[in-house]
C-alpha cells in the first residue's frame, strides 16, 4: 500500500500494478495526495476506518468486485457521501447503469485519458457536499421481479417467497440479470463479469451455470419463464411486472 499526506486525499483502488502507478503518478503532478489499495475487501477496511476526498476503484479487484465495494462504501462509515468515480474496461452502456446504480458518481472506460482523469477528480472535488447522493438503503439495493427478489447487502434470494440458496456465481449471474430486465448479455459478456480473469471458463460453462439456476428459480426448468435464452445472443431476464 502506498500513501502520501496533504490536502485533497484520494483512495485508489486498482490491482493493475502498471495503471495504479501512472494514476499516482499524474494525480501527484496535478498536487493530490493519495493512498492505494490492490484488493477489494483490503479497500473496504481501508474505506471505513479514514475519510478520503474521493475514491476511484477499478470494477475487477481481487476478493471484492468494484460494484459491490462501491456498495458497501456507500451503506455505512466515513466515505458514505464521498464522490466514486469508477474505472472499467467495460464500454457497454448496462454496465455504466449499473456502476451509477451501485452509488458511483462518475464512469470512466479504459484506456483513458489522464488529462481527463485529473479533470474528472477536479470536477467531483468542486461538487458541493449537498449535491452528492445519499446512501442507498437495503431496500434500495433489492431488486426484484417476475417473484424473483434478490437483496445483495445480505446475499439473500427469495423466489415465490421461499428462501434459494445460491452459490456465488449463481447469484453474481442472477443479480446482474435481474438488475437489468430484458437486456440481452452474450456468453463472453457473462464470461467477463461472473468468472475472475484468471479462471479459464469457456462458454459451455455460462450454460452450465444458467442450467443450474433455472433448476433453482424456474417452475419448470425446461421451459423457462424467467431466465430466457435468446437464440444467437445469449440470456436474459423476462420483463414483467416486479
Amino acid at each position: 500500500m502506498g500513501e502520501r499526506t496533504g490536502k485533497a486525499r484520494i483512495l485508489v483502488v486498482e490491482d493493475e500494478e502498471a495503471i495504479r502507478d501512472l494514476i499516482c503518478f499524474h494525480l501527484d503532478l496535478a498536487g493530490y495526495t493519495f493512498e492505494t489499495v490492490a484488493d477489494g475487501k483490503e479497500a473496504l477496511a481501508v474505506a471505513a476506518r479514514r475519510a478520503f476526498d474521493v475514491v476511484v476503484l477499478d470494477v475487477l479487484l481481487p476478493n471484492l468486485d468494484g460494484m459491490t465495494l462501491c456498495q458497501a462504501i456507500r451503506r455505512e462509515g466515513p466515505n458514505r457521501e464521498v464522490p466514486i468515480l469508477i474505472l472499467t474496461a467495460r464500454r457497454e452502456e448496462s454496465d455504466k447503469v449499473l456502476g451509477l446504480e451501485s452509488g458511483a458518481d462518475d464512469y470512466l472506460t479504459k484506456p483513458f485519458s489522464f488529462r481527463e482523469f485529473v479533470a474528472r477528480i477536479g470536477a467531483l472535488l468542486r461538487r458541493p457536499r449537498s449535491t452528492w447522493r445519499a446512501s442507498p438503503t437495503a431496500e434500495e439495493l433489492t431488486v426484484s421481479r417476475l417473484g424473483v427478489v434478490v437483496d445483495p447487502t445480505r446475499h439473500r434470494v427469495t423466489c415465490d417467497g421461499a428462501e434459494v440458496t445460491l452459490t456465488r456465481q449463481e447469484f453474481s449471474l442472477l443479480h446482474l440479470l435481474l438488475s437489468n430486465p430484458g437486456v440481452v448479455f452474450t456468453r463472453d459478456d457473462l464470461l467477463k463479469r461472473i468468472w475472475d480473469d484468471d479462471v479459464f471458463v469457456t462458454a459451455r460453462g455460462v450454460d452450465t451455470l444458467v442450467k443450474r439456476l433455472r433448476r433453482k428459480i424456474e417452475t419448470n426448468p425446461n421451459q423457462p419463464l424467467r431466465l430466457i435464452t435468446v437464440r444467437g445472443a445469449g440470456y436474459k431476464f423476462a420483463e414483467g411486472q416486479s
